[in-house]
């Protein structure tokens, strides 16, 4: 089967899909192809807003062939379509005996979709995470935002699906791997809408991904692996014959081997990995506030006449700046979404956003982030890697105490802080974080370090000359926004394996190797593919 991709087929949002592909069959019988010969779909749609008061759809559309001559693919191509290349997911199983079976730490899309290729392949693996199931976890954060004490073990970044649980669901990613389309493609498999697999923006939204982890970790227990939440690694020791020794808050286990899939905020369990000799080194990152516009503000400001369109969807924007001393960018938009309290440890003011499928609320909200190097930390007992953590937790306490404690999040206007002072309270645009009910107005200045905030005022200045009124008085920043990514990388090699270690794969975001659902899911499924293809399955 050949297969071919026609990009950038576009037409006026209110036409019909359908006349994206009468558009290719035309192109195929000017060539002398008829559509009777081929399967056609769209494969891909984006919204261009270049122009407001025309529109666009973009189509990308997948055409099919069971049998071509070269002369037709030459005549194809010559049509600027592009062949396409598949990868099935060959999982080579390699000879060597597996005592015991596989440890997968952590249950976010690295950890799950790692523990879920073991187990469709019979190595019965046993994943655990310090956190709660999804259910458990939205009970535990129902109870945080209803009387302000926080489950250090079971919030937003701990617990089933990670910290994407409590997210817009993202699915974009800037890594080009055919394993992208496996994972939309299972994704969908256990519950995600179709259209993931379509969008040019794809995401799922915290109230179905929920409902896709509960899914997934069900089908690993079915295939003989187990789940075991609340369960946290505190110490790992490699034995003389191979097998790794774990101690966790629920007994110790011996595996064959450890997969540390742990996620970008457990800082605990980093430290004593760098106290074990892990090969463990910092890396930049960014952090900033949120910032909320009205979302009809922001349909407006992109689609014009045109917002509220539903054949348009939510209105987006992705904004940069690397003109001035440090970049600046936005982060991980929620049309219609919330802002959320992400704290994980006590005394500290973490802030993310989450939308729902339907993005309806009445706020959208962005993070506007400002890169942070490796020279800007202070090492901390020896190791600059935990000096790159002790720059976040620092800025989360100041965050806190800014907010006035009970994580409270201190909000400033964008008037006020473009112009340097503070005071005024929210006006036209009001918080979101934990239900609008639980916060102070502040000055950033008491959040941040100097250098992000010059640079912040920089970037939304910048930011309102390609969307006028980004950086209107009445906008809302929430402080802080810390964890964008991991500050620190768990060295590994080509094998997959930490550097000195025989038996243990660090894995996803959390261990420096990713930046997303999509791309935390692929490492996942990498680390998978190199234990398979050394061990043979667990008997």
């Amino acid at each position: 089967m050949s297969k071919y991709i026609f990009d950038g087929v576009s037409l006026p949002f209110s036409a019909d899909p359908s006349d994206a592909l009468r558009a290719v069959e035309r192109k195929l019988r000017g060539i002398g192809i008829s559509h009777n010969e081929c399967r056609l779909a769209i494969c891909k749609k984006s919204v261009d807003a270049r122009h407001k008061d025309d529109i666009k759809l973009i189509y990308s559309v997948l055409v099919s062939f069971d049998h071509l001559s070269e002369k037709e693919c030459d005549r194809i191509a010559k049509l600027g379509a592009r062949a396409v290349t598949t990868e099935e997911l060959d999982v080579k199983i390699g000879n060597e005996m597996m005592s015991a079976r596989p440890l997968v730490v952590g249950m976010g899309p690295a950890g799950m979709f790692c523990a879920l290729i073991l187990a469709e392949n019979g190595y019965k693996p046993i994943i655990i995470d310090r956190g709660d199931s999804v259910g458990d976890r939205v009970a535990a954060l129902e109870r945080f935002y209803a009387e302000h004490i926080l489950d250090t073990e079971s919030n937003i970044q701990f617990g089933a699906g990670g910290a994407g649980t409590f997210s817009d669901g993202k699915l974009l990613t800037r890594i080009n791997d055919p394993k992208c389309a496996y994972v939309l493609e299972t994704l969908v498999k256990f519950g995600a809408p179709k259209e993931i697999t379509v969008k040019a923006k794809p995401h799922v939204g915290t109230d179905v991904l929920r409902t896709v982890v509960d899914n997934i970790l069900a089908h690993i227990e079915k295939l003989g692996g187990e789940v075991i939440y609340r369960c946290k690694l505190t110490n790992i020791r490699e034995r003389s014959d191979g097998l790794v020794e774990t101690s966790t808050s629920k007994g110790d286990f011996l595996a064959s081997a450890v997969v540390l899939a742990l996620g970008h905020s457990a800082r605990d369990t980093y430290r004593t990995l760098v106290e074990s000799q892990f090969d463990i080194v910092p890396k930049p990152i960014s952090v900033g506030v949120r910032i909320e516009h009205k979302r009809s503000f922001i349909e407006e400001a992109l689609y014009g006449r045109f917002a509220g369109e539903a054949a348009l969807g939510a209105a987006e924007y992705a904004l940069s700046d690397t003109r001035g001393e440090r970049g600046v960018y936005t982060f991980c938009m929620c049309p219609g979404g919330e802002v959320v309290a992400a704290a994980s440890e006590e005394g500290g003011v973490v802030v993310n956003g989450m939308s729902h499928f339907a993005r309806d609320g009445e706020n959208s909200n962005s993070a506007v982030a400002v890169s942070v190097r490796v020279e800007d930390y202070e090492a901390v007992d020896g190791s600059l890697a935990l000096g790159a953590i002790e720059f976040q937790r620092s800025i989360e306490r100041r965050a806190f105490a800014a907010g006035g404690g009970g994580y409270a999040v201190p909000v400033q206007t964008v008037g006020d802080f473009m112009n340097k002072r503070s005071g005024s309270e929210p006006s036209s645009v009001f918080p979101t974080y934990m239900g609008g009910n639980n916060f102070k107005v502040a000055s950033m200045e008491d959040v941040l370090p100097s250098f992000v905030c010059d640079s912040l005022r920089y970037g939304l200045a910048s930011f309102d000359k390609k969307i006028k009124g980004f950086a209107s008085d009445p906008a809302l920043l929430s402080g802080a926004e810390t964890r964008t990514s991991s500050p620190l990388r768990i060295l590994r090699g080509e094998d997959m394996r930490a550097i000195g270690k025989r038996s243990i794969y660090p894995c996803g975001e959390g261990a420096g190797y990713a930046g997303g659902i999509t791309s935390a899911a692929v490492d996942g499924v990498k680390v998978a593919m190199a234990i398979a293809s050394r061990f043979k399955p667990f008997d």
